[in-house]
């Protein structure tokens, strides 16, 4: 990537992390309180992430060899795993900022055909696992509490939705997805012209990604659920955090209340993804949920606050990890 993309990004990462730090609806004085009671489990969940996100990149990465012709380093992917999650927290609305900067960073090395079809194949994925754990959850949740009227309703309709995506997804896998996104958004008002216009520019290399996409679901089912198993085992695993924070305050949390905490709260949050990291939206889902499994809302917040600090400590590794340039591209 040239100095000067990864100069924007950069910039605009830093900007969007000064703006979320004055919008925290928070004093400094709660911040470092919660930091003083989160005690050792703070950076143990900071370790636990870095676990995590190399789950993240394991996925992407069996994606990429999956051609054996291409030959790149584990811990090249896991930096730009990393940044490339950053610019998603921080980007309004998510991966406006993380999927052109990996694409933009791993073009050089793998061709532009090839970056473009890795990117938007491991994006799928990602946002495929998150439906998984969502009917995941449903079915924890039913075998475990009982279930009323209101809650039947909700879970009745999480798991409808979850199976109708997961369909589509999966006849999206065979068929190839991208050229069929473009042609609907030439049909939808005020970007109708913009896609209109790449696509005819970009038509054949539109069609490479979506046979590429096809094949590795037809030809290369190893690879495909050894990478969604991925997705999904990190999804499970990033349950760990809000188990270890909630053991602080009550001794009764459990490792299955922590993992439909997880499920639900990632569901609402990701309802309100207009929002750079769901500011607001996923300590008051967590707190939500916590409440429904009859734990006292506080334990909610303080895992949400927790879950924040985290992450905000991620994303200043995540942009100093965007001024790192990798080794030069041999001739």
């Amino acid at each position: 990537m040239k100095a000067l993309y990864r100069n924007l990004f950069f910039v605009v990462g830093v900007a969007l992390l000064v703006v979320m730090l004055f919008s925290l609806d928070m004093s400094w004085s709660e911040i470092w309180s919660n930091i003083c009671r989160a005690g050792y489990w703070l950076p143990v969940n900071i370790l636990l992430w870095a676990s995590i996100y190399l789950m993240n990149a394991a996925s992407w990465y069996v994606i990429i060899r999956d051609d054996k012709r291409v030959d790149i380093s584990f811990p090249y992917i896991y930096r730009l795993t990393i940044s490339g999650y950053v610019l998603n927290y921080v980007t309004p609305l998510g991966l406006l900022g993380g999927e052109p900067y990996r694409v933009m960073e791993l073009a050089p090395r793998v061709g532009q055909a090839k970056a473009a079809s890795s990117v938007i194949l491991y994006s799928m994925m990602h946002v495929f696992s998150h439906f998984w754990f969502w009917l995941l959850g449903v079915v924890i949740f039913v075998v475990v509490y009982p279930v009323d009227l209101g809650m039947g309703l909700l879970l009745g309709t999480i798991a409808t939705v979850s199976l109708l995506v997961i369909y589509f997804f999966m006849k999206g896998y065979r068929r190839g997805l991208v050229v069929k996104t473009f042609r609907l958004l030439s049909h939808i008002p005020y970007v109708n012209r913009w896609s209109v216009r790449f696509y005819n520019k970009h038509a054949e290399a539109l069609r490479r990604v979506d046979g590429q996409i096809a094949a590795l679901h037809a030809q290369h089912k190893r690879t495909f659920y050894l990478s969604l198993g991925l997705e999904l085992l990190a999804r499970v695993v990033s349950s760990l955090e809000i188990y270890f924070l909630m053991r602080i305050l009550t001794p009764e949390a459990t490792v299955v209340d922590s993992v439909l905490i997880m499920a639900f709260s990632s569901l609402f949050s990701n309802l309100m993804f207009f929002m750079p990291m769901q500011i607001g939206a996923r300590e008051g889902s967590i707190a939500l949920v916590a409440d429904r499994l009859h734990l006292t809302a506080g334990y909610g917040l303080f895992t949400g606050i927790l879950c924040r600090i985290r992450e905000l400590f991620w994303i200043v590794i995540g942009l100093l990890l965007i001024r790192v340039k990798g080794k030069q591209i041999k001739d």
